[in-house]
């Protein structure tokens, strides 16, 4: 089996979690040793579409008359996609009609979660939705105590500092204006956001989040994914400040590495990231504000070790064995469906 892994755009979209997504998809892959490609001019058996573009919606159409098996590959949601940048509430009715209609181009659709895939059973798609994690590279993302030290003196942080942590494009969903507020209001801790995106594309909310001036607030920008593992073993605290998620590749992360995480209370979380038991939750930015608080005095245990096993479940090593069964889910329908014609 020869898997063509096409992603429109990827040097656009290759700093955002998406782009981190197709670097998983290829790794699972190895370890379970299927070959694939790039080239969408080379040969394959079957196409694995990671993106919602225009060219990804032509290539898939000409697939079809081929009778080239489709996996498309759902990271997005209507709902994932309001309160990110510039009038995306108001033309988020548009995108969902848009991405429906290329998600039908699949003969099987994956998705992130069972929470992505509940939202998509209600876009009435009329094919079979798998959800499937993005994973986790544990070879990589693992407790490494000289990591961490290295984060703090690439930062100029102190053993002493307590650290807190955040991750995301600069867009309203991913929580950063709380982030920023949670700095303003606890000054005696050290805030560092990780992430960028034009800031000429989001809201003015953000705008002015990204510009605020705090002495124990850094934004670092877009670093490698070498540096996250640093950070998250360097920091005290992962936050989590999420409005809305597919999947959320950086909670995973700090599972990996025996991060402290406090993450908000929302759906997507349901099931499997349990209050108290692997992360603790908060609803708003005042609950945070007391969660933060209650760690550090010591009043919140760590909680690192059964975080540890959400990871393990979602090593890239069992993603490739998940993706190898749906794509001969989908071989298998298109060849079902020639026979019958």
């Amino acid at each position: 089996m020869k898997v063509l892994l096409y992603t429109e755009g990827l040097n656009t979209i290759g700093k955002s979690g998406l782009g981190k997504a197709i670097e998983h998809q290829k790794k699972a892959l190895d370890y379970v040793g299927i070959e694939y490609t790039l080239d969408k001019e080379d040969t394959y058996d079957l196409a694995h579409i990671n993106f919602y573009g225009p060219k990804s919606y032509l290539l898939a159409k000409s697939l079809r008359k081929k009778h080239i098996p489709i996996v498309y590959h759902a990271h997005s949601t209507e709902e994932d996609f309001e309160n990110s940048f510039i009038f995306s509430k108001q033309v988020a009715p548009l995108f969902k009609k848009w991405i429906s209609k290329c998600y039908r181009m699949g003969d099987v659709i994956v998705t992130p979660t069972p929470y992505s895939k509940r939202l998509l059973e209600n876009y009435h798609l009329n094919k079979p939705i798998y959800a499937i994690s993005n994973g986790i590279e544990l070879s990589l993302f693992k407790p490494d105590k000289k990591s961490g030290i290295e984060f703090r003196e690439a930062y100029g942080y102190t053993k002493d500092d307590k650290v807190i942590i955040g991750i995301g494009l600069y867009i309203e969903r991913k929580g950063i204006i709380d982030f920023v507020e949670l700095a303003k209001r606890l000054p005696e801790y050290q805030f560092i956001w990780f992430g960028y995106s034009p800031l000429a594309a989001t809201t003015k909310n953000v705008r002015d989040a990204v510009n605020t001036k705090l002495d124990n607030l850094k934004f670092a920008g877009y670093v490698e994914q070498e540096m996250i593992q640093k950070a998250m073993n360097g920091c005290d605290l992962y936050l989590f400040p999420t409005l809305e998620e597919t999947e959320g590749i950086p909670i995973i992360e700090a599972c990996a590495c025996k991060t402290n995480a406090i993450i908000r209370d929302i759906p997507i979380f349901e099931g499997w990231l349990e209050d108290g038991k692997n992360v603790y939750k908060a609803k708003d930015v005042d609950d945070f504000e007391q969660k933060i608080k209650a760690f550090f005095a010591g009043k919140l245990p760590s909680l690192v070790e059964n975080a540890y096993q959400v990871a393990l479940e979602r090593d890239l090593k069992n993603i490739g064995k998940e993706l190898k069964k749906v794509y001969e889910i989908a071989i298998d329908t298109v060849s079902s469906n020639a026979k019958t014609k």
